[in-house]
């Protein structure tokens, strides 16, 4: 399945956001460590500093829902994104990724896992909840964890989480 991304303002915030420079703060990256298994610490440490910075603010807003998350929720928090490493796209690439899945049919951008290549890329980059599922699992993360990367571009009748997690967990990463 391919990722759907959204509406267009949560696009162009998330681009706009790109343009800076830079990863979380030291204090933020600590924090962000402290809920995480060494094993993920080290998928989180490879992500891009934007996608660190995301996933930073979208593990505050999930805590500012629920208060008081358990570590498997802060870390799907923090690790919802980690299948974008499969693709290795920059914010130029991601923006084509984009345009991409909204111009061309799924099963012709499906058939581009097969090629090697930007179409390659653009093909992993789309199927990143897939990808970071599968990264998830092998580095022995909480199965909670594991599905939210994979569900978390489904619509809530399609998720195995926890409702009340998920839609906490989908709301920080929409804001």
């Amino acid at each position: 399945a391919l990722a759907s991304y959204g509406p267009p303002s949560h696009l162009l915030r998330r681009f706009v956001g790109s343009l800076q420079s830079g990863g979380p703060s030291e204090a933020d990256r600590s924090g962000a460590v402290d809920h995480l298994l060494p094993s993920e610490a080290g998928l989180w440490a490879r992500l891009s500093d934007v996608d660190r910075r995301h996933a930073v603010a979208v593990a505050r807003g999930v805590m500012d829902r629920l208060g008081e998350a358990e570590r498997p929720v802060v870390a799907a928090a923090l690790l919802h994104d980690a299948g974008k490493l499969a693709s290795g796209l920059g914010t130029a690439g991601r923006v084509v990724a984009t345009l991409v899945a909204a111009a061309v049919r799924p099963t012709t951008v499906a058939s581009w896992s097969k090629v090697l290549g930007f179409r390659r890329r653009v093909a992993d980059y789309l199927r990143h909840p897939e990808e970071g599922g599968a990264l998830l699992a092998e580095a022995g993360s909480d199965p909670l964890t594991v599905a939210w990367a994979v569900e978390h571009h489904r619509p809530p009748h399609h998720w195995t989480v926890d409702r009340r997690v998920g839609e906490a967990l989908a709301e920080a990463d929409a804001d």
